[in-house]
């Protein structure tokens, strides 16, 4: 078998390689995000799979952060959860300036986001079994002129609820959506890159109620 590399511009290879490492199933157990669907291209859906916007019938509208199971019967997980925060203008534009919003969704403070990400991840070590699989797809950011490593700040969540990160994972971009004030404005490099974290829950971990 070829060797397996920490980097790749597909995606599919990476979630592929992450199954055949640590998980050595066909896929992942739970989707609390589900959103389009998009990881399921080259490797089988979720046994169960979650959105607070359901797309399709066979998803089930639930809040990641209140999953209907009960605690420690979930032995895998992958989370790609939303990455955006504005109050801007832009969230109103009509021109390139909203592209990017309008694609993803945002939420109306990077405080309210980060703190969405913390519960949510509460909310996994609860329902995961002792040495369970958390997957989590994120990416660092510049927002409003700040630069916000975000994959630290969730590895920081991660080891407060007692994960322990086995790998990582990083998904390179060969383009990216960029808006108008972003090519003429730049302070920042842009981002051309997003991560996998490969996590799992460990014995220290405290029960959550």
């Amino acid at each position: 078998m070829e060797l397996i590399k920490s980097i790749s511009y597909s995606q599919d290879e990476i979630l592929k390689n992450i199954l055949y490492l640590y998980n050595q199933s066909k896929t992942f157990q739970v989707d609390p995000c589900y959103s389009k669907g998009n990881f399921y291209k080259e490797i089988n859906r979720p046994e169960f799979c979650f959105d607070i916007f359901p797309a399709y019938d066979y998803v089930e509208k639930c809040d990641c952060r209140h999953l209907p199971f009960d605690r420690e019967t979930i032995k895998s997980i992958i989370y790609d959860p939303p990455f955006l925060a504005t109050t801007g203008k832009s969230l109103t534009s009509d021109d390139n300036n909203n592209i990017i919003n309008k694609r993803f969704g945002v939420y109306p403070s990077e405080l309210e986001l980060f703190r969405f990400y913390e519960d949510s991840i509460k909310e996994f070590s609860r329902i995961l079994v002792e040495s369970g699989l958390l997957v989590i797809k994120c990416q660092d950011k510049i927002s409003s002129g700040k630069q916000y490593i975000s994959h630290k700040i969730i590895l920081d969540y991660c080891e407060k609820y007692g994960f322990y990160c086995e790998d990582l994972f990083v998904l390179l971009a060969k383009n990216r959506l960029v808006a108008d004030w972003q090519a003429k404005n730049q302070k920042h490099a842009r981002k051309f890159h997003s991560y996998f974290l490969v996590l799992r829950k460990t014995k220290e971990t405290k029960i959550i109620a």
